[in-house]
């Protein structure tokens, strides 16, 4: 199975291609719909080919591939556009002749840790001070964290965390687009997949994140507030998910896109992929250029930010 969406815009999708679509209408082109596979409005990587995994077979997904191509043609979209893949799968584009495409994001890798201390351990002296800090100074106003999954999490909960989704969406730029019920399904449908974090103080919720867990990762979703703390954003968002990832024995921790500020707390820059179709030859080679010299732009940024990480440097 080969997921996609038919859209009229770009909105939701974290891989910017608002420049490609105004190029190529200002010559001449129409370049909505297009088609995209994506998880909708997430920034999360995972297999966009949906075969089972224990029977990968790469002859099928070329097959699928093709499809995809075909029905692209079919319809006389612009353009298919696979986001947040999988490397592999996104290497098996390259090879059907999809453009490549890198991107940047901040993910904590676990090392084999046993607990929080020694994830700490491995940090310089300043670093390793400074979490500690922050941890502490985040819950200082009698502040107590509370970490739900499963049947733990009730329709009060859910109705805490819907009001800070809501502040947060109306304080900056964009719509929130989750309904109340959505939060209610997802906790009837897959709630032992369901880390919701949240905080309260004299007796009320006073912020939360939502976080999905999946087999091997933690996918850190949504925060939100209706009261200001120094740093209990880092400890909610951040130190808390890297606790909880320890604890279940998960590889790693993606926290959603962009924030160098991560970098401090653990989060290492790393590669994320998306695989482009494009119809028209001209616009493609056009695009392949610039992505050729993106991919080496990413290369070098991931290289320079990685060099000044939070980790005690070897001797």
């Amino acid at each position: 199975m080969l997921p996609m969406y038919l859209k009229n815009h770009s909105q939701g999708e974290y891989v910017f291609d608002y420049s490609w679509a105004d190029a190529f209408e200002r010559a001449g082109g129409r370049y909505y719909p297009k088609l995209q596979c994506s998880v909708p409005f997430t920034p999360a990587t995972g297999r966009r080919i949906l075969t089972r995994p224990d029977t990968e077979d790469p002859d099928l997904e070329k097959y699928l591939l093709s499809g995809m191509m075909q029905v692209a043609e079919k319809m006389d979209v612009s353009s298919v556009h696979v986001t947040f893949a999988d490397k592999t799968q996104w290497e098996l584009m390259g090879e059907m002749g999809f453009l490549q495409r890198t991107h940047n994001q901040f993910h904590w890798q676990n090392n084999d840790y046993a607990n929080f201390d020694e994830f700490l351990a491995g940090l310089s002296s300043k670093k390793r001070k400074n979490i500690r800090r922050e941890r502490r100074d985040a819950v200082a106003a009698d502040i107590k964290i509370e970490c739900l999954t499963g049947a733990d999490i009730t329709e009060d909960h859910w109705d805490a965390f819907y009001r800070f989704y809501i502040d947060t969406g109306s304080r900056k730029w964009g719509t929130p687009y989750l309904t109340r019920q959505f939060f209610s399904i997802i906790g009837e449908t897959m709630p032992d997949d369901v880390l919701l974090i949240m905080c309260r103080r004299d007796h009320l919720y006073i912020a939360g994140a939502i976080n999905f867990i999946g087999g091997e990762c933690l996918f850190g979703r949504n925060w939100g507030s209706v009261e200001h703390h120094p740093f209990l954003h880092f400890e909610v968002c951040y130190y808390q998910a890297i606790q909880f990832a320890i604890e279940r024995g998960l590889k790693r921790v993606e926290a959603g896109a962009q924030g160098q500020h991560k970098l401090a707390r653990g989060y290492m820059p790393t590669h994320t992929y998306s695989a482009h179709w494009i119809a028209n030859q001209s616009f493609r080679d056009a695009v392949d250029g610039y992505l050729t010299n993106e991919r080496r732009y990413v290369d070098e940024e991931i290289d320079y930010i990685a060099e000044q990480g939070p980790f005690r440097r070897e001797d």
